[in-house]
């Protein structure tokens, strides 16, 4: 029988490894930021029960639910378990954080800031930028009782900060805020404002039009009041700008959540307006609202410029009453930047690149295999300095060797001589020098490989 080539599938990407290069950089500068600032790293488990995950939003037919394959043969295991017997992967990981601050907090000193990195699962249709596995990169500030507002400005500085070491093109995070929103449509005597918002939150995607009808005739609202959530929708502000507040008195909705929530997102885009320069800038847009039910003050959802069409890649906000264990409740507000989402399109467009996809800065040639311990004592001299050392894998003729380190975009190969001395050579260069494995270590560029973007071709 033919053996038959793999197939992918389809929304789980595996990257090479100089894309995985690409990543770890990334990577590397988020923790190296979340920790500059305070934060400190956890990690959950990869399931939850799936009665937690279905209570936090719009996300049921996303979920994936996870069974034996001994139940999978029981007819109707499935449909026999129910409550906290069913478990499923976690689709984000705000809702496991809030379990687990739940589960842990009398070990924890409040405000609690956490950072994780972690895959997590969704079940949507893969397509540029979407994902059903992908790596998430997540910062939280969370408290007992109660939380000050200066996070919710806290955070857009925290990743400013990771942007601005990053090479990726500029990204504008936009902030809205959930008490404006609910209060704004509880104003204008609306009931159900969570579905109101659901809609509001697709103006990305869609037409206002084709949101107007859905307000009209999904939701049952008034052509009044389909068009006043509208005009709110459509007003942005520029960094630092706090007109907005005017704009929304202006459309006369009075409400004491909506007064409250002004008074948020006016501190929020104040106190972020200088940030980041040209690398990352904070707007007020008031069609901003998020999907899920658990955020209820400011919210954030951040695009690259010139990459809007792969939708929102740093999005969150806060939330009151996620993690609530009946006498404490910790509120909190969080980050998440999505790294597979961010970065896959870049790599597949090659815009992101690495200086070589292996780590190794030198081959240590081998002259014959009577000789390959002393080959592996010179990388064991350079590895104790802290230079990424392979040796080379077979003892062929010189030039042989070359070219396998060339291939792997090695940049020296080591040559131990005759007489007990050692010579070095860039390969790029041509230029061979006497060296000591003791004392010599490759130019600082030439350490890591680097990550740099290229500007696409016309």
């Amino acid at each position: 029988m033919a053996a038959r080539t793999p197939r992918p599938l389809s929304g789980f990407p595996e990257l090479l490894p100089e894309e995985r290069v690409v990543e770890d950089h990334v990577l590397d500068v988020l923790r190296e930021v979340f920790e500059l600032h305070g934060f400190a790293g956890v990690e959950t488990r990869a399931v939850e029960p799936l009665s937690v995950l279905l209570r936090k939003g719009e996300i049921d037919k996303e979920v994936y639910a996870v069974r034996r394959l001994a139940e999978v043969a029981e007819e109707g295991a499935a449909a026999g378990a129910g409550g906290d017997d069913v478990l499923a992967l976690h689709y984000d990981l705000t809702v496991p954080f809030a379990r687990y601050v739940l589960e842990n907090a009398g070990k924890l000193a409040f405000p609690f800031r956490r950072y994780q990195v972690q895959k997590v699962w969704r079940g949507e249709r893969p397509q540029e930028g979407r994902f059903r596995e992908f790596r998430q990169a997540d910062v939280d500030v969370v408290d007992a009782g109660s939380l000050a507002p200066h996070h919710e400005a806290e955070l857009p500085l925290v990743m400013a900060d990771a942007f601005a070491r990053l090479p990726l093109p500029p990204v504008v995070m936009q902030v809205n805020n959930r008490r404006l929103v609910e209060g704004f449509y509880r104003g204008l005597g609306l009931a159900d404002t969570a579905s109101v918002m659901r809609e509001v939150d697709k103006l990305d995607k869609t037409s206002p039009e084709r949101v107007r009808a859905s307000l009209v005739d999904g939701v049952g609202l008034g052509e009044r009041e389909a068009d006043a959530c509208l005009a709110l929708a459509t007003l942005r502000a520029e960094p630092g700008s706090t007109g907005f507040v005017d704009e929304v008195r202006g459309l006369g909705v009075r409400d004491e959540l909506l007064d409250q929530g002004l008074d948020e997102l006016a501190a929020v885009v104040a106190a972020t307006g200088a940030v980041g320069g040209g690398s990352f800038r904070v707007v007020a847009d008031l069609s901003i609202t998020r999907g899920l039910d658990y955020y209820t003050g400011t919210v954030y959802e951040s695009r690259m410029t010139g990459y809007e069409h792969l939708g929102s890649i740093c999005s969150g906000g806060r939330y009151d009453a996620l993690a609530d264990d009946g006498r404490t409740t910790y509120p909190g507000v969080g980050l998440s930047l999505g790294v597979t989402r961010t970065l896959v399109p870049l790599l597949q467009r090659g815009l992101l690149r690495a200086s070589r996809p292996t780590p190794t800065a030198v081959l240590v040639a081998v002259a014959d295999e009577e000789h390959r311990a002393a080959s592996a004592a010179v990388a064991a001299a350079l590895r104790a300095r802290g230079v990424a050392t392979e040796v080379a894998p077979s003892a062929a003729r010189f030039g042989k060797q070359i070219r396998y380190a060339d291939r792997r975009s090695v940049p020296f190969v080591w040559f131990p001589q005759e007489d007990g001395s050692h010579e070095v050579k860039d390969i790029r260069s041509g230029e061979q020098v006497p060296a000591d494995p003791a004392t010599w270590a490759p130019p600082a560029e030439d350490a890591r490989p680097t990550v740099a973007w290229h500007e696409p071709t016309a």
